[in-house]
C-alpha cells in the first residue's frame, strides 16, 4: 500500500460509521461520510490514504492538492513552535515540521514545499527547503523544449520555476507578460540550458514575438477591465510593470499592435478599447 498516495483496495466489511477496507497493512476505515453511494462488500474503491490526528492509517476518496512524491504551493492554516500546518484539501493538515522552513510563516500566506514519507516516523511531512529534492542528473532536454513550469518563488531576477517536476530554472521578469502566483502551473519552453544545469525559460515559444504576446495580453486585460486601463506613453515604467508586468518597451510596442488593428484609442495616460472590439 503506497501512504500517502491513491491505493485500489476491497472493502472487506460494513460499521456504523464507515467501511473497513483491506491492505498489506491491516484494515483501514473509510469513514461513511466518503463512501460513494451504492457501494458494497467485495468492490474496489480508488481511495487516498494517510494518518488521522491519532496517527492512525485511515482513507478518504477526497482529492488532496498534493501526493507524496509531489511538490506543490499550499496555504499557511496555523503556525506553532512544532512548525506550521497546511492546507492541503483533506480534515487533517500537513505538518511543516520546524526543521523543513526556510523562514517564518504566517497564516494565510503560501508556501512551495516538497511532501515526501519522513523515514522516523513514517508520517507524511512537508519540507520548504524544495530545492534539496530535485534531480541531479542533468536536465535532459534542450533549448526550444515544451516544459510544465510550477511557480515556486518569486526574486528580484524574476520567477523561481520547477520544470517538469524535477529541475530549476528561472522566468525573467522581462519574459513575464501577467501576474503569477506561488503555485501556478504554465507551459513553458527552454530559452537555454546553463553550465550550472539550471535553466532559462520563457512562456512565449521561441520566436515568437514578443509585442504579439503582449498585444494579446494587453488586449484580453483592456476587456477584464471594461475597456479602459489608466496607462499610456506617458506612464511611468513601474505603474505599467506593476499592472502588466512587462516593460514599458514590450508596452509601447503592445499598444502600437493594437493601434495599428484599430483595436484601441491611445492618449497619454490611459488606453481606451474601440467599442464593439
Amino acid at each position: 500500500m503506497n501512504l500517502g498516495d491513491f491505493n485500489e483496495l476491497e472493502v472487506a466489511r460494513e460499521v456504523d460509521f464507515g467501511l473497513y477496507l483491506t491492505s498489506d497493512d491491516g484494515d483501514l476505515l473509510l469513514p461513511r461520510k466518503y463512501v460513494p453511494t451504492g457501494t458494497q462488500i467485495g468492490d474496489v474503491l480508488r481511495v487516498f490514504v494517510y494518518r488521522d490526528s491519532e496517527d492512525r492509517l485511515i482513507a478518504t476518496t477526497l482529492e488532496p492538492y498534493v501526493r507524496v512524491g509531489q511538490f506543490a504551493a499550499l496555504s499557511v492554516r496555523d503556525v506553532t513552535p512544532t512548525g506550521a500546518f497546511l492546507d492541503w484539501g483533506l480534515e487533517k493538515d500537513l505538518l511543516l515540521p520546524y526543521r523543513n522552513l526556510r523562514r517564518t510563516l504566517r497564516p494565510g500566506e503560501r508556501a512551495t514545499v516538497f511532501v515526501y514519507l519522513d523515514d522516523t516516523t513514517d508520517r507524511i511531512v512537508a519540507s520548504a527547503k524544495w530545492e534539496w529534492f530535485l534531480s541531479e542528473e542533468p536536465y535532459p532536454g534542450k533549448a526550444g523544449d515544451t516544459a510544465e513550469l510550477l511557480v515556486a518563488e518569486e526574486t528580484d531576477l524574476g520567477y523561481k520555476v520547477i520544470v517538469d517536476g524535477t529541475h530549476q530554472g528561472l522566468l525573467y521578469h522581462n519574459e513575464v507578460f501577467k501576474p503569477l502566483r506561488l503555485g501556478d502551473v504554465h507551459t513553458g519552453y527552454v530559452r537555454q540550458v546553463r553550465p550550472d544545469g539550471k535553466l532559462d525559460l520563457s512562456l512565449q515559444r521561441p520566436g515568437y514575438d514578443e509585442a504579439v504576446a503582449a498585444a494579446d495580453t494587453l488586449l484580453e486585460l483592456l476587456r477584464q477591465a471594461g475597456g479602459t486601463l489608466p496607462l499610456g506613453d506617458k506612464s511611468e515604467p513601474d505603474d505599467i510593470y506593476r499592472r502588466l508586468g512587462m516593460s514599458k518597451k514590450v508596452f509601447k510596442k503592445a499598444l502600437g499592435s493594437l493601434y495599428k488593428q484599430g483595436l484601441v484609442h491611445l492618449a497619454p495616460e490611459k488606453t481606451e478599447l474601440i467599442p464593439g472590439k
